[in-house]
């Protein structure tokens, strides 16, 4: 089935738009897919191509040569990655830009440091939830020791941005440091069943001396910064942080879709009525989570921060990714290119989406009952507890 119908919207992820390094990235990613998710990491020019396509830089700041860009335009890029590439890719693509998102929170000598050749530095980032420990020291800066997980595409990073506790005189505190390579090293620990590709893998630390310029505080980031220049360092980090995780899943239930109806126009089935209802159900839920993405990434580039705000892009976001799992799902029990005599060249690449489409739902950040509580504070106040 051709790509136009599925969407008569295509304006919110046409690869087109992307400009030539998009376009080239995500056929770089479609063909290395299968590799990645058998190494369980990007090949290196995949990563490249991610760079040359300007995720690295989407949220640097302007001073250092970045685009200081907005929140919509990043979910439409990594969504269209996805579909039309690699949802690895696509993932580590939007952490690329998050993770420029939280270095600027960096002093400016520490920015300096990253970004004064180039803003395309690729910086991977541990923060959620912290771990290890940061000592500080007598004559400033601290002693980072310990191991963080999850850490999406370390393997070629020029930085890594880990949080850490902190003593302090009212309790731990998390405080977020950042280490050129060389000052840390990675453990293969991967293994999660979908978005094998990411490399994901852990980071070490072990007695490392941070100076202290390089560190600013969690608390600070997740607050955002209201007197910042540029709406997206201005605004709390939930208020997109489960957009961009969403994004790569909108890309593969669309890329699954495609897949589907493909094998499913090819030829008659005996339970038609069932492959039709699939369709039309699957097709439905896939445009109300790209509608529901598309309004919540506009809201936070544009709409007046407040709690509801927050809350409902949490919402939001969760019921994106809630809505394709469900329709990606029974595409799948539906059959599909992956089964019996019609198995071709796509045979395992709908199981392999599904796969990616539940590890993302699988992520901390996109928990329904989180995002429930605070939007029942938010609309219902101190009752809701």
């Amino acid at each position: 089935m051709p790509r136009a119908l599925l969407d008569d919207t295509a304006a919110f992820d046409d690869t087109a738009a992307l400009g030539d390094a998009a376009a080239l990235a995500a056929t770089i990613a479609a063909r290395d897919a299968d590799r990645a998710d058998q190494e369980r990491r990007l090949a290196g020019h995949t990563f490249d191509a991610l760079v040359a396509a300007g995720f690295a830089r989407h949220f640097v700041p302007r001073r250092w040569g970045g685009a200081e860009g907005g929140f919509a335009d990043l979910v439409r890029r990594a969504a269209a990655l996805a579909e039309d590439g690699c949802p690895s890719a696509a993932w580590c693509a939007a952490l690329l830009a998050a993770h420029g998102r939280f270095a600027a929170f960096l002093p400016a000598r520490a920015q300096q440091e990253l970004w004064g050749a180039t803003p395309d530095v690729r910086i991977a980032a541990a923060i959620s939830p912290p771990a290890g420990t940061a000592e500080p020291l007598p004559v400033g800066g601290w002693r980072l020791n310990g191991q963080w997980r999850y850490a999406s595409g370390v393997d070629f990073a020029d930085w890594v941005l880990l949080a850490a506790w902190e003593p302090s005189g009212s309790g731990p505190r998390a405080r977020v440091l950042a280490l050129p390579a060389g000052d840390f090293a990675t453990r293969q620990t991967w293994d999660a069943d979908g978005l094998r590709g990411t490399g994901s893998n852990s980071v070490l630390a072990d007695s490392v001396l941070v100076p202290p310029h390089r560190s600013f505080l969690l608390a600070d980031m997740l607050a955002g910064r209201p007197d910042a220049a540029a709406r997206c360092h201005a605004v709390p980090a939930q208020l997109a942080g489960g957009l961009l995780f969403a994004a790569p899943a909108l890309g593969a239930a669309r890329r699954a879709l495609r897949l589907w109806s493909r094998w499913a126009g090819a030829a008659p089935h005996r339970e038609a009525g069932a492959v039709h209802l699939a369709l039309a159900r699957s097709s439905a839920e896939a445009d109300a989570a790209r509608l529901l993405l598309a309004d919540a990434a506009r809201r936070a580039d544009t709409d007046p921060v407040t709690e509801h705000l927050v809350a409902r892009n949490r919402r939001d976001a969760v019921a994106t990714v809630d809505l394709l799992v469900t329709a990606v799902g029974r595409l799948v029990r539906t059959g599909g290119p992956d089964t019996g005599p019609e198995a071709g060249p796509e045979a395992g690449e709908l199981q392999r989406l599904w796969r990616d489409v539940r590890t993302v739902a699988s992520h901390g950040a996109l928990r329904p009952q989180p995002a429930a509580d605070a939007y029942a504070a938010a609309v219902l106040g101190p009752e809701a507890d």
